[in-house]
């Protein structure tokens, strides 16, 4: 029997569905907070035994452990949130429910696989001229203000190259959610280091796919463009449109987590597509998959906390966990722009 927290969730549900796909049993751990959903989605496989609970609960965890043979956590309160008075409500969502869930896995076997986030990176990986790989501070806001989204160098100020995040990269995480994220890695670890458990972490990089929540300030960029269009509005594009992103669908997501749970080496890995993607280029292309779509708005607004360019390299991932992304972006795109959102 294999524990999912967040089950019922858009990425959740996905992992679910391709556990049961294995043969494997399958108990659903989750809370159906308003932010996400109510109810029992109509999506949610029927085969899969569901404890309706919080993660940060000690009895119902204790419930949904009994018996489990490995766990996949994905439970989490996810995105920027609306604004910092967010932050009691992430840290206790993200970092006290899973240190309530790894106590009552005291005496477990293992394995764990952590739905992690590559927001623990903060900015991307950036290679100056001179300097060689180098880490910008955060930008600053008068530069932002300008339109001088670029980070410089912080030794010459001359224009850096991004390139690919590798996992063995320095945190730096630059919003509460991000420091969330990273704190359930350390916790996840420490748990490993304590118990001999195996713990991976899978860092997520823009998930999209049927089943993203929609109209809603704690969704991914793809669903609020999604949920632009099919309010018949443009989506707004911050900054140039120009960051750089990796967008994953959410079925290669699942099948990185199936993975995982096998017989695979601990520890952090990008789970990505591994092809660069700018935000604007997301826009265009889901626009075009939507007939009759405006053009996609380029702001030039900006948002605190939010980085430039961050997006990773697949090599680990294929080399230890044997995982490579499968699914087409266009033809992702092309699906995701008439999948049924959660409400």
């Amino acid at each position: 029997m294999i524990l999912v927290t967040g089950g019922a969730g858009f990425i959740g549900s996905h992992v679910v569905d391709a556990l049961l796909e294995a043969g494997e049993e399958v108990r659903v751990l989750d809370a159906f907070l308003p932010a996400a959903h109510r109810s029992r989605p109509a999506y949610l496989d029927p085969r899969a035994e569901l404890i309706e609970g919080d993660v940060r609960d000690p009895e119902v965890v204790a419930r949904a452990v009994a018996g489990v043979t490995a766990v996949s956590h994905q439970a989490a309160m996810v995105g920027l949130g609306v604004d910092i008075g967010d932050i009691a409500d992430y840290v206790a969502h993200n970092d006290l429910g899973t240190a309530v869930l790894l106590r009552a896995l005291r005496g477990f076997a293992g394995p764990i696989v952590l739905g992690s986030s590559m927001v623990v990176y903060g900015e991307g990986r950036y290679r100056c001229p001179e300097h060689g790989v180098v880490r910008p501070p955060p930008r600053a806001a008068d530069d932002l203000d300008a339109g001088r989204f670029e980070p410089p160098c912080p030794s010459c100020g001359r224009s850096l190259e991004p390139e690919a995040v590798p996992e063995d990269a320095p945190v730096d995480p630059r919003n509460v959610y991000a420091a969330t994220k990273l704190a359930q890695e350390h916790l996840c670890f420490a748990f490993a280091r304590e118990t001999g458990v195996r713990v991976t972490a899978l860092r997520y990089h823009n998930v999209y796919g049927p089943r993203m929540p929609r109209d809603t300030p704690y969704a991914g960029v793809a669903s609020i463009f999604r949920s632009a269009f099919a309010a018949g509005r443009a989506p707004r594009v911050f900054e140039d449109g120009a960051q750089r992103r990796d967008f994953v669908h959410v079925r290669d997501v699942a099948r990185a987590n199936v993975l995982a749970l096998g017989d695979t080496p601990p520890g952090a890995y990008n789970v990505c597509s591994g092809v660069p993607r700018s935000v604007g280029e997301m826009a265009r292309a889901l626009g075009r998959a939507i007939p009759g779509a405006p053009e996609p708005v380029v702001t030039g607004d900006w948002r605190a906390g939010d980085v430039r360019h961050v997006f990773a390299s697949a090599d680990r991932a294929a080399r230890e966990l044997g995982f490579t992304a499968s699914e087409d972006f266009d033809a992702g795109m092309r699906e995701f722009a008439t999948a049924e959102l959660r409400a």
